[in-house]
């Protein structure tokens, strides 16, 4: 791990963001990073299953749903779903796909804070993507629900990488795309997968516990936890981030 990244971490063991001072662009997951969209997954995935007599005909739990499809490509959850049936398998998460994008059109939230962080992310001039597992469909219609259409500069796919998440591809297509330095520039995300492939591209990862167990986030080794973007562990790191770069630029 590279010494500007170890910059990063205060003596209280927790992570700073100062270090990334001046800050030049943040990055985002889209699923349950942006909005809420994991339980409109998870009935999805849960209501398809069910109809195949998968599992015996009994619902898959969200504890499965966590473990086995949450934060991964589509392409790793046909073949854990349909082992030995991959035609079958990437049938079913495209049909399943199709199914989410009409339950996110009628009920797709933004995460309680997004518009308080996009405005502080604009008022600041910064660059700003999104990374995402998810197909393209799904990631464009989901920032166009959530008014993002003209926020983001590029919107990054995993399945358009070479590798998906947790590899840290999509992350750096991302840095690549915005003309970003790795150590300007932060990541938002709410899965493990997600969380490992930003700490992996070399960059402080804030991590949102909006559905996926908190003990499981901090092994993939966020910078800190925050619960959404109201939450004043957050903006307690923004401002010392400002008084950072006011420090440096003096």
């Amino acid at each position: 791990m590279d010494q500007s990244f170890l910059t990063n971490i205060n003596i209280c063991g927790q992570s700073s963001l100062t270090g990334l001072a001046p800050l030049e662009a943040v990055l985002f997951d889209i699923d349950g990073t942006l909005c809420d969209s994991d339980p409109l997954h998870y009935y999805a995935f849960r209501e398809m299953l069910l109809e195949i007599g998968f599992n015996g005909g009994v619902p898959i739990s969200e504890e499965f749903f966590i473990d086995t499809v949450a934060g991964k490509h589509n392409d790793d959850i046909a073949l854990v779903l349909f082992p030995g049936d991959l035609e079958r398998g990437l049938k079913f998460v495209d049909d399943k796909e199709a199914m989410f994008r009409r339950l996110a059109a009628e009920q797709l939230k933004p995460l309680n804070g997004l518009d308080k962080v996009r405005k502080w992310i604009e008022n600041h001039g910064l660059k700003r993507a999104a990374v995402t597992n998810a197909p393209r469909a799904n990631a464009e219609l989901m920032i166009s629900i959530l008014g993002l259409s003209d926020f983001f500069d590029a919107v990054i796919i995993g399945g358009e990488c070479e590798h998906a998440k947790p590899h840290p591809d999509p992350y750096l297509k991302g840095l690549e795309a915005l003309k970003a330095s790795k150590d300007h520039t932060f990541v938002f995300e709410d899965s493990v997968s997600g969380i490992k492939a930003g700490v992996a591209a070399g960059m402080p990862v804030i991590g949102l516990a909006t559905r996926n167990p908190e003990n499981l986030l901090m092994e993939a080794k966020p910078a800190f936890l925050i619960k959404d973007y109201e939450d004043p562990k957050l903006w307690a790191a923004l401002e010392e981030l400002d008084k950072a770069t006011s420090a440096r630029s003096v």
